[in-house]
């Protein structure tokens, strides 16, 4: 980590962030949105994952969203790609050892309800770890013992809303829970994670929010909603379907990060 934090803070000579976003599926665009860009592969960083997945760029990138200090990482590593739930801790261990206080992840998930058909976002309220994975095993000290009564921050989540009302986009809310994937749910399955109090289900996310919360860092997360749960809609799931649908819904939280960022709700 410390030879990440070193060579970054040599790189970005000293640009240090307080906010920086993780880019999932259908918002790698985003970062043309950044002004004065300084972009470094995740391959020249010590320590970040090299993500297999189509549509993670793979990059940090750190400049100004509407004139404000921003870092993003166009791209993570998935739990499914090599059985390891904390491969984005090396990253995320960096961007606290150069100062980021606030964490704002972005994801593509399959929504549990019509009332949240593709193309919508929601805001993550909670979370489920279904998967039963913890990116904290292995850690030696009690730190590891993280609290999560308040994994997702209340000021995050209102800034947010206040964000998508100020751009016109509707924001739904509701609970996220983790599935491992790399296969897509059963009708079964989605059955049971509606009786548990999910609203929406993803491959991704949550172990970044236990990481984060371990780091003292405040987060925030949304999804950008890509499908039905199986067995909802007619026709077998695909990871085309998500290539295909992440660009509608991350337009629109796309929208709602830039007013974040414009009408300065977060503390950058």
């Amino acid at each position: 980590m410390k030879e990440a934090v070193d060579l970054l803070t040599e790189r970005l000579e000293g640009f240090a962030p307080r906010v920086a976003l993780v880019l999932g599926s259908g918002l790698g665009g985003l970062v043309d949105a950044v002004e004065k860009p300084v972009r470094i592969p995740y391959a020249q960083l010590p320590g970040f994952p090299q993500s297999g997945v189509t549509g993670h760029a793979g990059a940090l990138v750190a400049g100004y969203m509407e004139g404000r200090p921003v870092l993003m990482l166009s791209g993570r590593a998935h739990y499914y790609e090599r059985g390891d739930a904390a491969a984005m801790r090396p990253a995320l261990e960096a961007l606290a050892g150069i100062g980021v206080e606030h964490l704002v992840l972005t994801n593509a998930a399959g929504a549990l309800t019509a009332d949240m058909p593709p193309g919508s976002v929601m805001l993550i309220e909670d979370h489920i770890n279904f998967s039963g994975m913890n990116p904290l095993i292995g850690e030696e000290t009690d730190r590891r013992f993280v609290g999560m009564s308040e994994a997702y921050d209340a000021g995050l989540r209102t800034a947010l809303e206040r964000a998508a009302e100020k751009a016109g986009v509707s924001l739904h809310k509701g609970v996220y829970m983790w599935f491992s994937g790399p296969s897509f749910e059963t009708p079964a399955e989605i059955r049971m994670a509606r009786t548990l109090g999910a609203d929406a289900v993803g491959m991704s996310t949550v172990p970044e929010v236990i990481l984060a919360r371990f780091l003292g860092l405040k987060v925030a997360a949304c999804s950008v909603i890509t499908n039905l749960g199986a067995g909802m809609a007619v026709g077998e799931l695909s990871h085309e379907e998500t290539k295909d649908m992440a660009p509608v819904g991350g337009e629109k939280l796309a929208r709602v990060l830039r007013c974040l960022f414009a009408e300065g709700l977060v503390d950058a």
